[in-house]
């Protein structure tokens, strides 16, 4: 009764819940999302500066994520390239000066803070020109004024970025008195002019005083009080503000350091200056405001504007709305033409006559038009969560619960849609996690076909190529980025055609022609044995594998910022898989082939002792994997034995997952149905799941961040299971069986990819 029940209830929720369904609430969703997000732009604006300078919430104890947009750790290479013949003064007390050196600590780690507190401090990189300053004006003063009016009158070179702030001084001196802020207002009213006017030319910042640890300040510093300091900041905030209304220009007011500080100064030394963590916090924040427009990084999406349209993606705009205004108009006559032809009845029959309609025809064209119309609408919704300023996007962060509280809820999810199933299982129906095994599972799978079917035709090879690359070659098209950017298509692609040249070229050697004669199997083993000594020969010589991909229009393929390395890295770290793959199906064919393995339902895949040696071999050996591969605290060196030992834990997999009969006779209903999906899934999550090229998280939903995972996952995988059925379509449609008509649509595409690489190097043309 127990199993009854639990197999009705999933009945019902397939019932009602069906995929086209939840297609229907992931479009809600998304117009839904999309029209909010467009009405907040437009209330609050979409100056992701505004943000950075103004509001965010840490992440962890020491990672700032600033609101609605993503900020890039600059390295000193990079602050270098980006102030290159820069000139940078910070004019201010105590904190500023530690601003000052947080800041040159981006561009020099090495200086250390030494010099006259109280006093001016250079300091200057000769190898790229850059000058940056620190002056002592501890108060705001006519001295200050004086100083910042010299700037102004052209006497003086104006710096190109001025980083200002003063007050506890003020406070400090005048033990708190309320004619001391009186003073700062009239003072900071005579200097917001000539900062406005510093402002049309040069990046203005004026820092507002971060509140202090009341407890543990000196008694020379009581009177510093967090009531006092935002006295001052509201009277700084208010006269510059009104200042600015009256220019075109506007001095940027720093107060996400007041937010920083609220977090972190119960850790300060004295109550009054901020930790070091926190410091450098800030002057990234610095260097991502002037450096973002300039250096443009992926993952620093703060203060960079929307990249313009390539000619490329204008094109394929163009395309795509033509092809939805097509199929609105075809659609339309198709319907108004079979409304008629239903209304025509037989009179004296009382039948209705058959439409008297060329239906192949238009259903085909039909069926064209209406794949490229969704794939259209698909596509604008990746441009508008990873090229369009939109939607929002965050920075990664690792957290326990967020990785393995999931995880756990999709394993329960698995169990809940467990399947019996009478049939012993493919190896590609369990691993499709790992790149490793996926690439495994491509040299078993393609192995097997071409080995039991001996079909080496064109219209195979085509048929695959196109599942593979379609939707690479659509993103390249619309997001603008190298078909090596989606390094995972191409190393599939290469690995599909070396394994297709290695059992097609002579001698072809298929099961049917070896069963005849065992000698074949010889011939066959020889061929692998040749693969394996050409990809070894090619993993250890950079320069002649990067001689065979530097060709044009190969290059153009696989190169990924001006050559080839990140090609040649990737297809190095999986080199040996898609070889052992092809192996392991060898043998288990060999084996099925003469009977030495048990298939049936609850039986062990062999024989009692041979099955349990297996099987305890497999786990030991999974289990050392899996503790060599968590430990491992060498990159370089993980990645050197990753090629040869990964497959050790793909077997064990393998085995563990197989040999026991009883859990050979189930599988996972849910996890097969994303497995089906996993290469859409795979690359889609480049840019509506995760943002910024990989680099970010897609923010749907700000404020709630399990929830936002919930809704952007739903309408993740939905996107990804429309596009397989595009894409399957698609591939029924220009990849037909009759040869003549394939060998057009070859030249068609291969026309195509011309045009396309003609434009695309007219467009590097352009950039440079």
């Amino acid at each position: 009764m127990a199993a009854l029940a639990y197999t009705l209830g999933k009945r019902e929720i397939n019932y009602y819940f069906s995929v086209r369904s939840a297609k229907a609430l992931a479009l809600g969703a998304v117009l839904l999302l999309t029209a909010c997000h467009a009405a907040s732009r437009r209330y609050r604006g979409d100056d992701s500066c505004e943000y950075l300078l103004s509001s965010g919430r840490f992440l962890g104890e020491k990672v700032w994520q600033p609101h609605s947009c993503m900020m890039h750790k600059y390295k000193n290479s990079e602050a270098k390239n980006c102030l290159v013949d820069k000139h940078i003064v910070f004019l201010g007390d105590s904190r500023i000066r530690q601003l000052f050196y947080s800041f040159i600590k981006i561009i020099n780690p090495q200086v250390k803070e030494e010099g006259n507190k109280h006093g001016n401090i250079p300091f200057e990189d000769k190898s790229a020109s850059i000058k940056v300053d620190f002056l002592w004006y501890p108060e705001v003063n006519g001295s200050m004024r004086q100083r910042i009016k010299s700037w102004t009158e052209g006497s003086v070179a104006k710096p190109h970025i001025i980083v200002a702030g003063a007050a506890t001084w003020s406070i400090k001196i005048h033990n708190g008195s309320n004619e001391a802020l009186t003073q700062y207002k009239i003072n900071i009213t005579s200097i917001a002019p000539l900062l406005e006017k510093l402002a049309k030319s040069s990046d203005v910042y004026w820092v507002l005083q971060d509140p202090v640890y009341e407890d543990m300040l000196s008694e020379s510093r009581k009177m510093i009080t967090n009531e006092k300091i935002d006295a001052y900041n509201e009277a700084a905030v208010r006269i510059l503000n009104s200042s600015s209304r009256n220019s075109k220009a506007k001095v940027k007011v720093f107060s996400v350091s007041k937010l920083i500080a609220q977090e972190t100064i119960m850790k300060s030394s004295d109550g009054l200056h901020l930790p070091e963590s926190s410091r450098d916090t800030n002057a990234m924040i610095l260097m991502n405001v002037y450096c973002n427009k300039i250096m443009k990084p992926i993952d620093g999406s703060c203060c960079q504007p929307q990249p313009p349209l390539t000619l490329i993606q204008k094109l394929a705009f163009c395309f795509f709305t033509l092809s939805i205004i097509g199929y609105l108009i075809i659609s339309l006559i198709h319907r108004n033409n079979y409304r008629k032809n239903k209304s025509c009845t037989d009179l004296e029959m009382g039948e209705e006559k058959k439409p008297a309609i060329n239906t192949p025809n238009v259903s085909t064209l039909e069926m064209l038009l209406h794949s490229f119309c969704k794939l259209g609408l698909i596509m604008t919704y990746f441009y508008l969560c990873d090229r369009a300023n939109l939607f929002m996007k965050e920075n990664k962060f690792y957290t326990h619960s967020s990785f393995f509280i999931p995880i756990v809820y999709i394993l329960v999810l698995g169990v809940f849609y467990t399947e019996n199933t009478k049939e012993f299982l493919p190896v590609y129906m369990h691993i499709r996690v790992l790149v490793a095994a996926y690439l495994f599972q491509t040299g078993y799978g393609h192995f097997s076909y071409f080995w039991i079917k001996g079909d080496f035709g064109v219209y195979r090879v085509c048929q695959v190529l196109f599942r593979l690359n379609f939707l690479v070659v659509v993103l390249c098209i619309v997001m603008d980025r190298p078909y090596q950017f989606y390094y995972f298509v191409p190393l599939v692609t290469v690995w599909f055609m070396i394994i297709y040249a290695t059992l097609a070229t002579w001698p072809q050697i298929v099961q049917k022609k070896a069963n005849g004669n065992c000698l074949w199997h010889f011939g066959l083993l020889l061929k692998l044995i040749c693969l394996l000594a050409c990809i070894y020969f090619l993993s250890y010589s950079q320069g002649a594998f990067e001689k065979v991909f530097s060709f044009w229009p190969l290059s153009k393929c696989f190169e990924l910022n001006g050559n080839v390395y990140e090609w040649w890295f990737r297809w190095k770290l999986d080199r040996y898989v898609v070889f052992h793959g092809m192996l392991f199906a060898f043998i288990y064919l060999a084996l099925q082939k003469r009977q030495m393995i048990s298939e049936g339902k609850g039986d062990a895949l062999f024989s009692n002792r041979v099955s349990n040696v297996l099987l305890f071999i497999s786990i030991v050996s999974f289990m050392t994997y899996s503790i060599w591969a968590s430990s491992c605290k060498n990159k370089t060196e993980c990645n050197e034995l990753h090629p040869s030992v990964s497959v050790v834990q793909i077997l064990a997999f393998i085995l563990i997952r197989n040999i026991p009969g009883y859990v050979r006779s189930v599988y996972s209903s849910f996890f097969a149905w994303f497995g089906k999906i996993s290469l859409e899934l795979f690359i889609c999550q480049y840019h509506i799941w995760l943002a910024a090229d990989t680099k970010g998280i897609l923010v749907l939903i700000p404020g709630y961040p399990m929830f936002n995972v919930i809704v952007s996952t739903f309408i993740f995988v939905c996107v990804a299971h429309e596009i397989s059925q595009i894409t399957n379509d698609l591939a029924q449609i220009m990849v037909p069986k009759d040869n003549s008509t394939l060998l057009k649509r070859l030249l068609c595409i291969a026309g195509f990819f011309f045009g396309l690489l003609l434009f695309s190097a007219m467009q590097d043309q352009s950039r440079h």
